[in-house]
């Protein structure tokens, strides 16, 4: 377990590597707006997984960004996750410490939690109480230099049975977007 300098366990793991993973989302042109293929490749996640939340998440030293998203609804214009103040629509933005992508990119390495109240460190996660999330799967994006740009996950409100065959789904999904922001990189896209 991590714990700051004051003894208190932090939810949220250290990234050292922020700094290096905002210069090449920068660089990438990433994690600054949304982006309608992103918000397809959500889409093609959701149906895929059969979940009702799908995400592609750019994480800086502050936030995470939204740059694909799918929502049960189809709304995602607010700046929070979770309801926004015109009234429940899903947005584009959400703290580092919220959620669990934060520990994929850190991790770098696939998580599957499938029932989040199942791991104390975990179930304290402020997504858990706020917005109701009870089971998460996500993958890394781990581009051709090393960098863990961000994530690519699914989530829902209820306990969901994930499975082996959900891990190499949501992995192998997460190398098929990372060759599309490569083929974006060299302009085939």
């Amino acid at each position: 377990m991590t714990y700051d300098p004051t003894g208190h366990l932090l939810l949220t793991p250290v990234d050292h590597e922020a700094p290096a993973r905002v210069r090449r989302l920068r660089e990438l042109g990433l994690g600054e707006q949304p982006d309608p293929a992103f918000d397809e490749f959500a889409h093609r996640l959701a149906d895929v997984t059969g979940a009702p939340f799908s995400m592609v998440n750019f994480i800086d030293e502050n936030r995470q960004f939204f740059a694909g998203l799918h929502t049960p609804a189809g709304s995602h214009s607010g700046t929070d996750l979770g309801a926004n103040a015109a009234g429940g629509g899903v947005g584009r933005f959400m703290a580092r410490d919220h959620g669990y992508c934060p520990h994929v990119v850190v991790r770098r390495k696939a998580l599957v939690l499938e029932d989040v109240c199942d791991y104390p460190r975990f179930a304290g996660n402020p997504v858990v109480d706020e917005i109701g999330i009870r089971s998460y799967m996500g993958a890394p994006l781990i581009d051709r230099t090393g960098v863990a740009l961000g994530t690519i996950c699914v989530v829902d409100t209820d306990v969901r049975p994930w499975g082996r065959a959900g891990l190499e789904t949501i992995k192998a999904m997460a190398a098929e977007l990372v060759e599309q922001i490569h083929r974006r990189e060299d302009g085939l896209f």
